[in-house]
């Protein structure tokens, strides 16, 4: 469904993506993860068409809708009103399919957006995405602000809209565990490239990975079952 081939995004003379290329299938979840300023964020943003490529290519069967990095309200807007400027694009005012998949919306439809908790504000995002009736779903960082309580019900939204319709999923997320949770497939990615992939499975048993993520300790604690402590003190 989604193919890029040897992407290049350029800020100036700052490279903030470096020669990536990988797919993701009709129907699939792929997690895209790494440590902030990886460049997570300007790819999920190359591949909607944000930010212009320097050079390489997106090419996408089908449509693609992006659920933003702080979710982006328009705060002295009805939930309702947020939910129908996602399908503007595609002229679809029919909000049922959403209230359907993400039922707690519908309750809240006629409250300001603004008013609304981070996680019912994430709902929205998502619903209002949605409306596009993408075929791929890209989300840039779920997690970001939530309870861990609140960020489980919207994972599990999402492996719902997976199964029951077929959306495939890219999720761009700093969380490594939840991730790897929700998708069965995932890419790493360091200073613009990608430096594992596989299943999240195998990934989550990566030296590499854990490196990455946890430092030469947390590796030395794998190999040799050693418990680190809790803190570590540092003199001046």
């Amino acid at each position: 469904m989604l193919r890029i081939d040897d992407l290049v995004v350029r800020y100036g003379s700052a490279v903030a993506v470096d020669g990536i290329s990988f797919e993701v299938g009709a129907g699939e979840m792929v997690a895209l993860v790494g440590p902030n300023g990886a460049g997570k964020s300007t790819l999920i943003n190359a591949i909607s068409g944000l930010v212009a490529p320097h050079s390489g290519t997106v090419a996408c069967e089908g449509r693609i809708a992006q659920v933003p990095e702080g979710r982006q309200m328009f705060a002295d807007m009805s939930v309702e009103d947020n939910l129908l400027l996602g399908g503007w694009s595609i002229r679809n005012r029919d909000l049922g399919e959403v209230y359907d998949l993400l039922p707690d919306l519908a309750g809240m439809r006629k409250r300001k957006a603004g008013r609304l908790s981070g996680g019912q504000q994430q709902m929205v995002a998502v619903g209002r995405a949605l409306m596009a009736r993408p075929d791929l779903l890209a989300i840039d960082e779920l997690s970001l602000g939530l309870a861990p309580l609140v960020v489980a019900e919207l994972a599990e939204h999402l492996r719902f809209l997976n199964r029951e319709r077929g959306t495939a999923v890219l999720l761009v997320e700093q969380e490594v565990t939840l991730a790897f949770d929700v998708c069965p497939r995932a890419l790493v990615l360091e200073a613009g490239r990608i430096i594992a992939a596989g299943p999240s499975v195998e990934l989550a048993q990566s030296e590499t990975v854990r490196k990455a993520y946890f430092g030469d300790l947390a590796v030395a604690e794998t190999m040799t079952g050693a418990t680190a402590p809790a803190t570590t003190e540092v003199s001046p």
